[in-house]
């Protein structure tokens, strides 16, 4: 299962390692005699580079539209202009896209026309960061792998915009406006084969209804969360990295098993007001309970197996994997308590 998820995300996170071996193959096929034609129909506002003809520089150019995008492009650079509108015009050619970078610039959902993006048929990855939409645009392309839409004004999910991504792996929603009511039982659904959802920095006061079940990072850090629901993770039996960070998580809030998940790995619960270490699985490798309102930690009470039948089967047991305890910014004080150091055999290193 762990093998599982970490070859997962190593096919998350080096996406772009994979890109680099794709676009040097293009390299190796292109004739240099066709340079000429590449800059000839280059946007004049833009850069061509020869050595990546497949790709098209228009970023940190003060456009306010999208200039004309040429048949052979696949990787199109918009970001940090003045761009206010999507319209299909300068798409007409561009039938071979599989990336677009739109951050930062002045886009609003009035601005994008309307089915411009679902008519990008080949589009994998959709960048539109740092604009000014109040809602997930939509329609979408319906092979597209990442979506990234942080730091806008989303207060807005529209029914369905999701129901056809079946090959989305990443949604990345964090600090916008969203509420709980935003966030329905069906708003998710069609992300068969979503791995990290980020909604950090919203306005949520619950955990958010119904996140896939393929989810393996669920990033939930600075809202108002107080309570996580009794066998909330069931839904979800694969999720390994999880953040709640700077939330309103009280002792209260957490059911006795509500942490004790053979699938967590990384369970960060900084800055919140937790006044003892909630239980937790064998399993887990990384807890951050760092400035919370702890005065004590007890290695028998935390241990989540005994430590007496530890002790009879030792390294051949099932021995508790944790590697990495941060506790520092409580009410703890020095020295770390033996019965931790014996509980947990592999700590690497305890920040008090």
């Amino acid at each position: 299962m762990i093998l599982k998820v970490y070859t997962s995300l190593l096919l998350l996170f080096l996406v772009n390692s994979v890109w680099t071996r794709t676009v040097r193959q293009v390299y190796d096929d292109l004739d240099p005699g066709h340079w000429s034609h590449y800059t000839s129909e280059c946007p004049q506002e833009c850069f061509c580079p020869p050595s990546f003809p497949n790709a098209l520089y228009c970023d940190n150019k003060g456009l306010k539209e999208i200039p004309p995008i040429p048949a052979r492009i696949w990787y199109l650079y918009l970001q940090n202009n003045q761009i206010e509108t999507i319209s299909e015009k300068p798409f007409a050619n561009a039938t071979h896209l599989r990336w677009i970078n739109l951050n930062k610039n002045k886009i609003t959902n009035s601005g994008i026309e309307s089915g411009v993006l679902s008519k990008l048929k080949r589009l994998l990855y959709l960048f539109l960061e740092d604009n000014e939409l109040e809602e997930v645009p939509a329609p979408l392309p319906v092979g597209l792998e990442q979506l990234r839409l942080a730091r806008n004004k989303i207060s807005k999910i529209p029914e369905g915009v999701f129901s056809h991504l079946e090959n989305l792996t990443m949604l990345d929603l964090h600090q916008n406006s969203l509420l709980d009511s935003a966030l329905q039982s069906d708003t998710f659904q069609g992300l068969n084969n979503l791995m990290q959802l980020n909604i950090a920095k919203n306005s949520l006061k619950k955990m958010p209804l119904s996140i896939p079940a393929n989810t393996l990072q669920l990033f939930l850090d600075n809202n108002s969360i107080e309570v996580i629901p009794e066998n909330y993770f069931s839904a979800i039996p694969k999720v390994t990295f999880l953040r709640l960070n700077y939330n309103k998580l009280s002792d209260d809030g957490i059911p006795p098993s509500g942490f004790n998940v053979s699938s967590i790995l990384d369970l960060q619960l900084s800055h919140n007001q937790l006044t003892k270490i909630p239980p937790i699985n064998a399993h887990l490798e990384h807890l951050h309970l760092d400035h919370n309102k702890i005065k004590s930690v007890n290695g028998t009470q935390i241990c989540p197996v005994s430590i007496a039948l530890e002790e009879d089967y030792g390294y051949y047991g099932n021995i508790p994997r944790l590697r990495y305890l941060r506790l520092d910014g409580n009410e703890i004080q020095p020295p770390i308590p033996l019965d931790i150091m014996i509980c947990f055999r592999l700590l690497q290193a305890v920040v008090i």
